[in-house]
């Protein structure tokens, strides 16, 4: 109701509570397939939580036929450019590519007054530092923000003071964990993880598995004796090529592995 109403929105939400739901419906249905131009901006961290929200928006769009364009970095700007001299209703991109876009006077946000930053505390760290604020000088001034993070560090809070004015506030980080997720916890040592895992493979009925690790090494490293030990096993991190990654993980969403080893590359949009 506030999302449609235009009011800016400053919702505290953990992974997997439905939050691209509750922003990509408000923001599908403000937008006027007749105008054929940019009329919403979603602003994601990383290209595979691009690529997932963009699928949820083509699906839940279908049917209205809006035309929804992704662009990230690590591909072809001369192909963003050919679609952007087409109709364009949504982008959903990472900062840098789309703040390089407006810099280059090709993505006209002239008509773009609603702006949604998904996983904003990783949008706002030393990562992505100031490309928000300039990015949104190429909005207009009449403009909705609708903002979504797991925590509110001081940049976010900062952020808001700025942007926003008098954001309606959801705060769905009451409950410790997500109804329906069962949760284990195995304390062992270093040496005894990976007969662990082997233990937990035998033992539960696992489908698939999404094994994190904190350094890419150990992600190679986890994946080869996962392998070893008689598990089909990829994986996933930010040193490998874009579209190699975008490969491993469209072939382990179509299940044809069971098990990936990645880094914290994947934690934003699971």
């Amino acid at each position: 109701l506030y999302s449609i109403s235009g009011q800016d929105i400053l919702a505290r939400a953990k992974n997997g509570t439905g939050k691209t739901g509750a922003y990509c419906i408000p923001v599908i249905e403000k937008i006027n397939p007749a105008i054929k131009k940019i009329q919403a901006l979603v602003i994601v961290p990383t290209r595979e939580l691009a690529l997932q929200t963009s699928q949820i928006c083509v699906e839940l769009s279908k049917h209205i036929k809006l035309k929804i364009m992704v662009t990230t970095g690590g591909t072809d700007l001369r192909d963003d450019i050919m679609r952007l001299n087409g109709s364009v209703h949504m982008v959903i991109a990472t900062p840098g590519r789309i703040l390089d876009l407006m810099e280059k006077g090709v993505a006209d946000m002239s008509n773009c007054k609603m702006l949604v930053l998904d996983e904003a505390d990783k949008l706002l760290s030393q990562d992505f530092q100031g490309i928000l604020d300039r990015l949104i000088s190429y909005l207009p001034k009449e403009r909705q923000i609708m903002l979504y993070s797991a925590t509110f560090p001081m940049t976010v809070t900062e952020f808001m003071q700025k942007h926003m004015r008098k954001p309606y506030e959801i705060n769905l980080m009451e409950e410790l964990t997500l109804l329906g997720v069962t949760q284990y916890y195995a304390y062992v040592q270093e040496k005894q993880k990976v007969h662990c895992l082997n233990t937990l493979f035998r033992k539960l009925q696992i489908n698939q598995s999404i094994i994190f690790c904190n350094s890419t090494q150990r992600v190679e490293l986890l994946a080869k004796k996962i392998t070893e030990i008689g598990y089909s096993c990829y994986y996933i991190h930010s040193k490998m090529a874009q579209n190699h990654r975008s490969r491993v993980f469209h072939d382990f969403r179509q299940g044809n592995c069971r098990n990936l080893v990645c880094s914290d590359l994947l934690t934003r949009g699971m």
